[in-house]
């Protein structure tokens, strides 16, 4: 039994409990962490823990706490443990084939609502690449109320999680979910593209926090040697797939913005800027096609 989680040890006492252990293994948010842990173990939400802080944990309570603790102190993110994430603001189910949806990538929604706020009603074509838990999607559909979505990802395991995910947002009527590699056989054209793809250097990957190297997939991480493969390979495919006034939306890693341009540049994509995450880092890369949009089609599987 984990130290000071002992039958009969109160809702206050236990929390106290559980933020010294986390704090013990260097767990930034011990606080925050030890209230949602509790409260996931308990059922209960955290003004139970205000009113009634001196009610005692039943024994299910803590059999089901105990391991929860125990899994994050040993570094699994809380996302993981509780098999859900918020993401602006839906409530997401994550599984372990998908990238834990991150803060940052609210930048990218953020910009597009920005660039696009004039467009809030229309009738909307929007392609995410590399969907993930379909978080983006899920984000978009939410705040353009009359757009319709298709979302891709190569791995099958996380395209049926973005389908779950927009179904139980309510969103399965305006989107399908396909399995394939990126754009290449899709057809546009497409008002939107937004897409977070995998742009961690391979040899770097030993170097992030645990809960991110031993938790998130190695697919949604890889970006190659250098971090840059899929926007290699994006940047070919957008020309074909954006609508004539249709604008783009690529997530990038701290410092790598303008090298992402320089690649887009190539393909006659234009009119580039960039947008800046709550850290100041270049986030989000944005831009339009300068040629005309060219239809391609081919042979895809869509989730049901």
């Amino acid at each position: 039994m984990a130290q000071g989680l002992q039958p009969g040890v109160t809702r206050m006492a236990a929390l106290k409990a559980l933020r010294a252990m986390l704090i013990e293994a260097g767990i930034d948010d011990s606080t925050a962490d030890a209230r949602l842990l509790l409260c996931a173990a308990g059922g209960i939400d955290k003004l139970d823990l205000i009113r009634e802080p001196e009610l005692a944990l039943s024994a299910a309570t803590i059999e089901r706490l105990v391991p929860m603790a125990r899994r994050r102190v040993a570094r699994e993110p809380l996302s993981r443990i509780l098999s859900r994430k918020e993401f602006w603001g839906l409530p997401l189910a994550i599984s372990p084939g998908v990238l834990d949806p991150r803060p940052d990538t609210e930048t990218l929604v953020g910009a597009i609502l920005k660039e696009l706020a004039d467009d809030r009603g229309a009738p909307l074509r929007i392609l995410d690449l590399g969907a993930g838990s379909g978080a983006i999607l899920c984000a978009l559909l939410k705040e353009f109320s009359e757009a319709t979505g298709v979302a891709v990802d190569l791995s099958p395991a996380a395209a049926a999680q973005a389908r779950a995910n927009l179904s139980a947002c309510g969103l399965a009527g305006r989107c399908s979910v396909i399995v394939g590699s990126w754009g290449s056989a899709l057809a546009g054209p497409f008002d939107v593209i937004v897409s977070n793809p995998p742009y961690i250097a391979s040899g770097r990957i030993g170097e992030l926090e645990r809960e991110v190297r031993e938790h998130d997939p190695a697919l949604a991480l890889n970006g190659g040697p250098d971090g840059l493969d899929a926007y290699r390979a994006i940047a070919p495919e957008l020309p074909g797939l954006l609508a004539e006034r249709g604008r783009f939306f690529l997530e990038v890693g701290a410092g790598q913005a303008d090298i992402v341009m320089a690649i887009l540049a190539r393909y006659n994509l234009a009119q580039m800027g960039t947008y800046a995450d709550l850290a100041g880092f270049g986030r989000v890369v944005t831009g339009v096609s300068a040629a005309a949009p060219k239809k391609r089609s081919g042979d895809l599987i869509e989730v049901s």
